[in-house]
C-alpha cells in the first residue's frame, strides 16, 4: 500500500492529530532557517579577522542573507500553487542545506556571501508557509494556541543556537557554525516526505500549467532593495552622489513596482504582491507595524552582539551564555500569549509588546563597564518578553481579516515588510553605530573599549526604542476598526 500524499488521504490517515504533525514538520525547517539568519552574528568579529573584513564589508554577511530572504518571499504563493506544500518546503530545506555546507567549506569571503545569500533565498520561501497552514488548518479558537505553540519551539533555535555557536566559535572557529543548520535539514526533509502533502493550499492539486512567475515584479523588488542597503551604506562609508543615486534608484523601484502590480491585476494577471490585501485596515497597519518592528528587531539581533563583545569586552561564548535565559524566556512567553491571543484583542497584545521591547532598548544606556552582568541579563529578558506579546499577535491580527484566497499571499506579503525592514535595521544600526563612534571619536578597529564605545552604542540603542515607539503608534490605530480583528467575532 502506498504512503498518503495528498491532504485529503493524510488527514484520513492520521485523524484530527494530522493537522499538528504537519505544523511540527514545517516548524523544524523553520527552525533550520531562523537559526541560519541570527547564529552568524557571534562568528562576525571572527570572520572579520580571519578575512581582513571593515565593519561594512563583514555587515553584507548578514545584510546578503536579508536581501535574499526578504526578496524570495514574494514567489511563496505562486511556488506553493504551482509545486505544492511538499516540493516547495523539500527543494528550501535541500537548499539550505547546501548553503549551509559550503559556507562551512569556503576558502574566500566571496563564496561565504554566496552561500549567505543561498541561505537566504531558501530560508525567504519557507517562513511564510507555517502561518499559510495555521490560518487554513485550523479553527480561528486554535490559531493562537497554535501559533504560540509554533513560535515557541521556533524560537528555542535562535535561542540555543547562540549559546552553542559561541563555544564553537571559540573551539573550533566560524567556519562550525555554517554547519549547526545540517541535522535540522536533514529531519526536515524526513518529516516532509512523511507529513508535508503534495496538494497546494485549499487541498488542490499543483497547477504546474498555472500562471507564470511575475519576474519583473521580482527584478524590481530586488532591484529596489539592493539599491535601498547599498544607498544606505553609501551614505556613511561612500560619497553622496553615489548614496543619492543609489536611494533615489530604490525609491523609482518602488513606484514602478506598485505601477507594475496594479497592472498585473487590471490584466487579470497574478501579481507578485495583491495590492488589495491592503484595502484591509488592520492588514494595513499591521504591515506598518511588522516593516517597523522588523527593522528594530533585526536591527538589535545584529547589534547586541557587537555590543557584547566589542563594547564591553566579552568573549562569543559569555555572550551566547548571556542571551539563552531570555531566550528561554520568550519561548515561554510566546506559548502563553498565544493562547491570550485566542481571547484578546491583537492590538493590544502587539502594543503591549512594543512597549516593552521599547523600554528594554532605552535601559541599555544604564548599562557601563562597571554594571554587573545580571542587569545586561535582566534587560534582555525585558525585551524577550515583549517580542513573546508581538510574534504569535501580529500575523494573527493581519491575516484572520482577509479571505481565505488572499491567506498565501498575506503572510507572503507581511513577512516580506517585516523582512524588509530587518534588512534595513541591520543596515542601519551599521550605519549608526559607524556614525556615533567616528563623532565620540573611537573606532571598533582599536582594541581596547572605553566610555565613549558605549556612549556610541547607547545612541544606537536609543535610536531603537524610537522605532519602537514608532511602531506603536501605527499599533494604536488599529484599534478603531478591530472589531472583526477579535476572535470571538469569528466563530
Amino acid at each position: 500500500m502506498s504512503s498518503p500524499s495528498t491532504l485529503d488521504e493524510m488527514q484520513a490517515r492520521y485523524g484530527p492529530r494530522y493537522r499538528w504533525l504537519l505544523l511540527v514538520s514545517v516548524m523544524i525547517g523553520t527552525m533550520a532557517s531562523i537559526m541560519s539568519s541570527t547564529i552568524v552574528n557571534v562568528a562576525i568579529p571572527d570572520m572579520s579577522q580571519h578575512f581582513t573584513l571593515g565593519q561594512e564589508r563583514a555587515q553584507w554577511v548578514t545584510s546578503g542573507f536579508m536581501v535574499a530572504m526578504t526578496v524570495s518571499m514574494l514567489t511563496t504563493p505562486w511556488l506553493l500553487a504551482r509545486y505544492g506544500y511538499r516540493r516547495t518546503y523539500a527543494g528550501t530545506m535541500l537548499l539550505l542545506l547546501a548553503g549551509g555546507v559550503a559556507g562551512g567549506l569556503a576558502s574566500t569571503f566571496e563564496l561565504v556571501l554566496a552561500a549567505r545569500v543561498a541561505e537566504g533565498l531558501a530560508a525567504g520561501v519557507v517562513q511564510p508557509i507555517p502561518a499559510i497552514i495555521i490560518m487554513r488548518a485550523f479553527a480561528p479558537h486554535e490559531q493562537g494556541r497554535a501559533i504560540g505553540i509554533f513560535g515557541m519551539g521556533v524560537v528555542l533555535a535562535p535561542a540555543i543556537g547562540p549559546s552553542v555557536g559561541g563555544v564553537l566559535v571559540d573551539l573550533f572557529g566560524w567556519r562550525s557554525i555554517f554547519f549547526m543548520v545540517i541535522p535540522f535539514c536533514l529531519a526536515s526533509l524526513w518529516m516532509a516526505y512523511r507529513y508535508v502533502p503534495t496538494t497546494s493550499p485549499g487541498g488542490v492539486a499543483p497547477n504546474r500549467k498555472g500562471a507564470t512567475l511575475d519576474w519583473r515584479g521580482l527584478l524590481l523588488g530586488g532591484v529596489g532593495t539592493l539599491c535601498l542597503l547599498n544607498g544606505m551604506v553609501a551614505l556613511h562609508g561612500g560619497s553622496s552622489a553615489t548614496a543619492g543615486l543609489l536611494l533615489v534608484g530604490a525609491l523609482l523601484a518602488l513606484v514602478l513596482f506598485i505601477a507594475w502590480q496594479r497592472h498585473m491585476a487590471r490584466s487579470g494577471r497574478e501579481p507578485l504582491m495583491n495590492l488589495a490585501l491592503f484595502g484591509s485596515r488592520p492588514f494595513a497597519m499591521g504591515s506598518i507595524v511588522a516593516f517597523i518592528y522588523g527593522t528594530a528587531l533585526f536591527g538589535s539581533t545584529y547589534l547586541l552582539p557587537v555590543y557584547m563583545q566589542l563594547g564591553l569586552g566579552l568573549s562569543a561564548s559569555y555572550v551566547g551564555s548571556i542571551l539563552l535565559p531570555a531566550g528561554f524566556v520568550l519561548a515561554i512567553t510566546i506559548a502563553l500569549v498565544g493562547r491570550l491571543a485566542d481571547r484578546h484583542p491583537t492590538w493590544l497584545l502587539v502594543s503591549t509588546g512594543l512597549a516593552l521591547l521599547a523600554l528594554s532598548f532605552a535601559l541599555m544606556l544604564t548599562v557601563t563597564l562597571q554594571s554587573a552582568i545580571w542587569v545586561l541579563v535582566l534587560w534582555a529578558i525585558l525585551g524577550r518578553i515583549g517580542l513573546g506579546f508581538i510574534l504569535p499577535s501580529l500575523n494573527l491580527g493581519s491575516l484572520r481579516v482577509l479571505d481565505q484566497t488572499l491567506i498565501s499571499q498575506g503572510s507572503s506579503a507581511i513577512n516580506f515588510l517585516r523582512m524588509l525592514g530587518g534588512a534595513i535595521g541591520v543596515s542601519l544600526c551599521g550605519i549608526v553605530l559607524e556614525w556615533r563612534l567616528s563623532v565620540h571619536g573611537d573606532s571598533l578597529a582599536q582594541a581596547a573599549t572605553s566610555p565613549a564605545r558605549l556612549a556610541a552604542f547607547n545612541e544606537t540603542f536609543l535610536m531603537l526604542a524610537a522605532l519602537c515607539a514608532l511602531a506603536l503608534v501605527a499599533a494604536w490605530k488599529i484599534r478603531p476598526h478591530a472589531r472583526h480583528d477579535s476572535p470571538s467575532n469569528r466563530k
